[in-house]
């Protein structure tokens, strides 16, 4: 992979930095953590921003609504945004980086007119309904039904960790449509609208206090068959483009932000005396070779994605998001030895990150499942048994 600029991307970059710095301080303040209206309409806002400025859908494809973008651009797109302290994708980073292109690579034109340019203009928020109460790690074992009822299926179940479901507009949801099939192949995809009847969210507060996560109970809730995304049963196999997607190219802007909040710790801990410590220096440097190490991966697996039939990434993805979680974990209890009994405080960003971090390791499919997909389709190792 050729690592250096061309002058046309090297030109992206300058106009996207100037952008950045006259628009940045014309934005609101940001709403308190626990407003989600409030925070629904600034991610909005922010969006409709990058729209109109034509940086929305830079990872998307030109048919889907996209940009076009090389990969390249993309992840200049994410460095400098980043950087510039610019806001994160926020409510509807569902819709952006996990339903908005699985509907691009396995939806039908008219479903990518209806869904696609609502979330590019930030117009619509999506949230997830995959996981469930009794299902743990194992997601193939849903049990939420859907039952055909002419040009609708009637679905009753329920779905917890279903992110931002309180201000989403639409849910990209997996229900269980043959029973009587083998548990990977009688599960579908469908885009739920939020306001159906039938519909009761119920937030759930975490650590830290905020409440981005919802349990989501479903009780005779009616979506028309037309909303389905792919082929009734073959929801298993749209699943797995759904989660490349969460696991290989969603977390790439946060991988700057680890790169960046460990350039703020070595400075704090200059500054409070705790860069004495040889044992803390040597970790801080070798997060350092880690997270750089994970950029470059980074780099390649969205090259990898942008360059496949449908921006699918590969299988590389999993051994990022493996890495990635625990290299996260492991950033967040270094800010603490550095913060010292300041990490105790749940006013400090840092402590929030800590509380975050631990989530990792379990959302978009723990640790243990990556590692089995790694062992399996990687490594060429056989299945337990």
């Amino acid at each position: 992979m050729d690592l250096t600029y061309t002058e046309e991307e090297q030109d992206f970059r300058a106009r996207l930095r100037a952008w950045l710095a006259k628009v940045l301080p014309e934005l609101p303040a940001r709403p308190s953590p626990d407003d989600w209206p409030g925070r629904r309409a600034y991610d909005l806002g922010w969006q409709r921003r990058l729209y109109e400025a034509g940086y929305a859908g830079l990872h998307w494809p030109v048919d889907a609504g996209g940009r076009g973008a090389t990969p390249t651009q993309h992840l200049i797109f994410l460095e400098e945004t980043e950087r510039a302290g610019a806001p994160y994708v926020g409510a509807n980073f569902v819709g952006l980086l996990h339903a908005g292109p699985t509907i691009a690579a396995e939806g039908t034109a008219a479903q990518r007119a209806r869904w696609l340019p609502p979330v590019l203009r930030g117009d619509e928020v999506w949230c997830q309904g995959f996981s469930e109460p009794d299902a743990g790690s194992d997601l193939a074992s849903l049990r939420t039904r859907a039952v055909r009822d002419g040009d609708d299926y009637v679905i009753s179940g329920s779905k917890i960790w279903t992110s931002h479901a309180e201000v989403a507009d639409w849910c990209e949801l997996l229900v269980r449509t043959d029973p009587d099939a083998p548990k990977h192949r009688g599960i579908t995809w469908l885009a739920m609208p939020m306001d159906a009847p039938g519909v009761t969210v119920r937030p759930l507060r975490t650590l830290a206090g905020s409440t981005e996560f919802a349990e989501m109970f479903l009780d005779d809730v009616r979506v028309p068959v037309a909303d389905r995304v792919g082929a009734e049963n073959d929801g298993w196999r749209v699943t797995m483009v759904t989660l490349s997607f969460e696991r290989g190219t969603a977390f790439v802007g946060e991988v700057v932000a680890c790169r960046r909040t460990l350039g703020e710790l070595a400075r704090t801990a200059k500054a409070n005396g705790r860069w004495d410590d040889p044992v803390l220096r040597r970790r801080l440097g070798r997060l350092y070779g880690e997270f750089g190490a994970l950029w470059r991966l980074t780099q390649w697996n969205v090259s990898e994605a942008e360059r496949s039939a449908g921006g699918v990434p590969g299988i590389g993805g999993s051994v990022f998001k493996l890495a990635y979680s625990h290299a996260r974990q492991e950033l967040y209890d270094t800010a603490a030895e550095v913060l010292g009994a300041q990490s105790l405080s749940l006013e400090e960003e840092w402590t929030l990150d800590r509380l975050s971090s631990l989530s990792y390791t379990i959302a978009a499919g723990t640790s243990q499942i990556q590692r089995n997909i790694v062992a399996e389709r990687i490594l060429g190792l056989p299945k337990g048994r």
